[in-house]
């Protein structure tokens, strides 16, 4: 087992929130979910010793770059600090965590901050999704469609369909459980929105198609929205719990993790794993890195999954590379409750990225900080009952990027 990195605390702003239709943007949103780390790590601003930053999009969304020097522009108490953006798509808080445990496990820093953040409701939907299509490889993925993402991970689900066979009902599924467990979460974009008993079926109106094998309700939802986490070593870790009369014990810990990447272009994925179980070799490899690295086994060691949905196609990819089911064989998880509320293994209490949102940079960092809140008892009413151990999954783009963490209590660790 690696040495854990603490979670001291985090802060997520609402995700139901549109910054730039109240007159602010990605400055404000960094500078809220900043200060509410700090406050919820019950920490000064002095004892940060170095800055992550993830985020996507902010050249082509707002042209801002350079948002690792923005942190001490809206809280000046950081001026001074080292900090540093990282971009991998939608796992880009996952690789600042990635950077930030590094550092502290090298011995370079004891407390560090890390901040995801993404503005993309200040364009219109069509212009946003348009600078999405960056995460993939620009004239060469090899598809014609009107949106790429949809389109892409419409071919994952022909893919899996042309492999083991799919049933439609069952990404249906996923979808209502997750806008489901929405409902509970406070801080999710879709927490009011309302359904019909059509929503989740192949009904061409109340859920259309938006390219060949993705309909209305299997997209997650783009989002603005910051989260911070900070993260600290053992040994500040302990001095933290002295000095607020808390115990080490108490504290979230990332005791796993993995990162792999594979290329940019979707169907060359598929052609590399043609004969292969799974259909993402490289997506299975992370996971069981990141159980090593935990002394864990498998799956059958978390309560509970926080894994990307930016479509229900790559849901239903994690259940099988989990080793929930056999490969191929994801269905069996929906149909039998597995992934439900008080299943055996709930993925997505906080709704994911379908049901509680997606702000690209901020989609690591917010899972990490659900992972955290479900093991010390902190979720409300998204909380698994008993959780001790909870494992994330974060994916840029078409599965290029891929980054997993295992976060315990310390007691789970027995």
């Amino acid at each position: 087992m690696s040495q854990p990195t603490y979670i001291l605390g985090g802060y997520q702003t609402d995700f139901a929130t549109a910054w730039s239709r109240q007159g602010l943007d990605i400055s404000d949103m960094m500078r809220e979910a900043t200060l509410g780390a700090l406050d919820a790590a019950a920490i000064d601003a002095s004892a940060i010793e170095s800055i992550h930053v993830g985020n996507a999009f902010g050249e082509l969304q707002r042209q801002q770059a350079h948002l690792g020097a923005m942190v001490a522009q809206v809280v000046p108490e950081l001026w001074g600090v080292p900090a540093m953006r990282h971009e991998g798509a939608c796992a880009s808080s996952s690789l600042a965590i990635l950077a930030a445990m590094a550092e502290i496990e090298a011995g370079r820093y004891d407390c560090v901050l890390v901040l995801g953040a993404e503005e993309q409701k200040n364009l219109p939907g069509n212009a946003s999704s348009m600078n999405q299509n960056a995460a993939g490889w620009q004239g060469h993925e090899g598809f014609d469609c009107t949106f790429m993402w949809p389109a892409a991970f419409g071919r994952v689900a022909q893919e899996y369909e042309r492999r083991y066979g799919l049933d439609r009902r069952h990404l249906n599924r996923i979808a209502e459980i997750n806008y489901a467990n929405a409902r509970r979460n406070p801080l999710a974009q879709t927490r009011k929105w309302q359904f019909d008993a059509l929503s989740f079926t192949d009904d061409d109106q109340a859920n259309p198609l938006i390219e060949p094998g993705t309909r209305r309700q299997d997209c997650g939802q783009i989002t603005d929205g910051a989260c911070a986490v900070v993260l600290a070593s053992p040994r500040f870790a302990q001095a933290h719990a002295q000095r607020t009369g808390g115990r080490l014990d108490s504290l979230a810990r990332i005791s796993g993790w993995g990162h792999r990447n594979a290329g940019l272009r979707l169907l060359d994925k598929f052609e590399r794993s043609r004969d292969m179980p799974y259909v993402f070799p490289h997506l299975r490899q992370t996971l069981e890195d990141a159980w090593r690295r935990a002394g864990v086994p498998d799956v059958g060691a978390m309560d509970g999954i926080e894994t990307h949905d930016c479509f229900t196609t790559t849901e239903y990819v994690a259940i099988d590379h989990f080793g929930l089911t056999a490969p191929g064989q994801s269905w069996r998880a929906v149909e039998e409750g597995v992934i439900a509320p008080g299943g055996r293994c709930p993925i997505n209490m906080s709704g994911g990225l379908i049901g509680c949102g997606h702000p690209v940079g901020a989609t690591g960092s917010r899972m990490l900080l659900d992972a955290a809140r479900q093991v010390t008892g902190h979720a409300q009413d998204c909380q698994i009952e008993g959780a001790r151990r909870i494992q994330t999954l974060n994916i840029g783009g078409s599965f290029g990027t891929v980054v997993s963490f295992v976060v315990e209590r310390e007691a789970a660790a027995a």
